[in-house]
């Protein structure tokens, strides 16, 4: 299996951001069988090839790490830039550190993004193939929320949201219009739904709402698939391991 040389660095747990990455590939510091690469998309195959950073010989991660956290409302599902650092903005990756080894540590991705104050259920993981398989819109797993909204819900909302709405979004410079893929949607309450959707573009679920005259007030996923939060007992912030024989039988049906 081929991998980009960015992507092999980053796992290997080594460096403490992606600029560090990429400065090590342009200066030269980088070598693959002896060879010094500065193309950071350079692909190779990991199992015959040995790459240095200097004297040291680095390696992937033995085994693939899986992690299912209920995120609290006020993090960001990235690592902080330093404009986010000097905002005082915190990052789901905080909950893990000095909790889980360095070389998982810099390895983590999240398997999508929450917004930063959505909360609920959260994938994080070292294995990329995983977060490509459920993030794929073409994949069809759905991503059940709980939400609150301002005003209340009349079936002519709940209608148009099941069949697709047409979005529109300009930031002033591009323009994106698109009609959302049918969703389930069960009313809870008056101003109260449940929500599951197949597809996770960016501000996703508010943007549907805001297509029928709606606002979103809070939003609390609470599955993808078939694994549910609620079954694992986590209070906000708490994190526990999970198997890949598990995301396989829950999320994928396997």
């Amino acid at each position: 299996m081929k991998i980009r040389l960015h992507q092999f660095l980053s796992k290997s747990g080594r460096f403490k951001s992606k600029s560090d990455v990429k400065s090590a590939i342009w200066e030269g510091r980088i070598t693959v069988n002896g060879r010094v690469v500065k193309d950071i998309a350079y692909e190779f195959n990991p199992r015959k090839r040995v790459v240095t950073f200097g004297e040291e010989t680095l390696e992937l991660p033995s085994e693939e790490s899986y992690f299912l956290l209920n995120k609290p409302a006020g993090v960001i599902c990235s690592r902080l830039n330093k404009q986010e650092s000097y905002l005082g903005k915190k990052s789901v990756f905080e909950i893990f550190e000095d909790r889980v080894n360095t070389s998982t540590y810099q390895s983590l991705v999240t398997v999508g993004r929450l917004d930063e104050f959505t909360t609920g259920f959260l994938l994080v993981t070292t294995d990329g193939k995983i977060v490509h398989k459920i993030t794929n819109p073409e994949g069809g797993i759905g991503k059940t929320y709980r939400v609150e909204v301002k005003s209340e819900i009349d079936e002519r909302q709940a209608k148009s949201i099941r069949e697709g709405v047409r979005i529109s979004v300009s930031d002033g410079e591009q323009s994106e219009n698109y009609t959302s893929k049918k969703a389930k949607l069960t009313i809870e309450g008056k101003s109260s739904v449940i929500l599951t959707i197949e597809e996770g573009r960016k501000r996703e679920v508010k943007r549907i709402f805001e297509a029928v005259g709606n606002e979103v007030l809070s939003l609390h996923r609470t599955s993808i698939g078939g694994m549910e939060l609620s079954d694992y007992a986590l209070d906000e912030g708490e994190f526990c391991e999970v198997s890949l024989g598990e995301l396989s039988s829950k999320v994928f049906g396997e």
